[in-house]
């Protein structure tokens, strides 16, 4: 279980996070979704003890990290693949992480093999490919057994294959109760792959639920011949626009309501079409910065 309240983190003037509060339990895997700047690596490291925060709370199992008594074996943790000693061969490389979590050097082994590294064992981490210390990573986070795993960018340098052994990877362990958090920049690599979402924008979250329940309503896509003019409209008519990274708007209503409001205003429409139900389109409507929106 993690839980994650009312956290924020402050660097002097600037607001890195603001107050976010979000829960992830037994059996589900949850997507941390964000554009760049968005604070979602902010909140992992404070989540994970690297970072303090200012105020609020992150804790895994009712715990903080920090009070925990053997952490590595309670949340297995990726947040940088590259941060790997270069020198050391993978089997070294977890082979000293077992003798820090107290867990058998075999395991270490079993772990390499787990992650299609057994091979590899012997190569010095230099030598690895950015996909192959990826699996690095992840046999690493999962060398302590733990029952919740944090992971940044996961899929990041996987070929199509890598990436599909990862999916499963991830479901196999929340089938088995584990707990996962992700956060990733591949939309459809997440759509295939989590069960719940929490999306953050401006140090914020801005929306989190189920991935079926957020994607169901997902509105309508509208075009006019003036940008400005439906805009206004449309605020004028209580609907809230978001400008979508093709020039067009998307409106949380029904075609009906967003039709009637531009006829009211005399806007001639050159679009309306309800959402394609993506996770991409989703992820667009909701964390677009509104000085994009304004701009439009």
């Amino acid at each position: 279980m993690i839980d994650v309240h009312d956290l924020t983190k402050r660097y002097r003037r600037t607001l890195a996070v603001d107050g976010v509060g979000f829960r992830c339990t037994p059996g589900t895997i949850t997507g941390f979704l964000g554009p760049n700047g968005a604070g979602k690596s902010t909140t992992l490291r404070m989540l994970v003890g690297l970072t303090p925060p200012t105020s609020g709370s992150a804790t895994v199992g009712g715990r903080r990290y920090r009070d925990l008594p053997n952490p590595g074996r309670t949340i297995g943790v990726m947040l940088d693949a590259s941060a790997q000693h270069a020198g050391r061969t993978g089997r070294e490389t977890l082979r000293l992480a077992a003798s820090v979590l107290g867990v058998p050097a075999a395991r270490a082994d079993a772990m390499l093999e787990r992650v299609g590294l057994g091979a590899a064992a012997a190569q010095r981490v230099g030598a690895y490919s950015l996909g192959m210390r990826q699996r690095l990573g992840i046999a690493q986070a999962l060398l302590g057994d733990p029952s919740v795993l944090v992971l940044d960018e996961p899929a990041n340098g996987l070929d199509p294959e890598g990436i599909r052994w990862m999916r499963g990877l991830l479901q196999e362990f929340a089938a088995g109760g584990g707990t996962v958090l992700l956060s990733s920049h591949l939309l459809s690599e997440v759509e295939a792959t989590v069960d719940r979402l929490v999306a953050i924008r401006g140090g914020r979250v801005v929306a989190q639920g189920a991935l079926t329940e957020l994607l169901a309503g997902s509105g309508v896509v509208v075009r006019g011949l003036d940008p400005a003019g439906l805009r206004a409209a449309l605020l004028s008519a209580g609907l809230t626009p978001t400008s979508r990274p093709d020039g067009a708007l998307h409106v949380d209503a029904d075609a009906a309501a967003v039709g009637r409001a531009a006829a009211a205003s005399g806007q001639v429409l050159l679009e309306l079409r309800d959402t394609e139900r993506g996770l991409e389109n989703w992820f667009f409507a909701r964390t677009t910065h509104p000085s994009q929106e304004n701009a439009a």
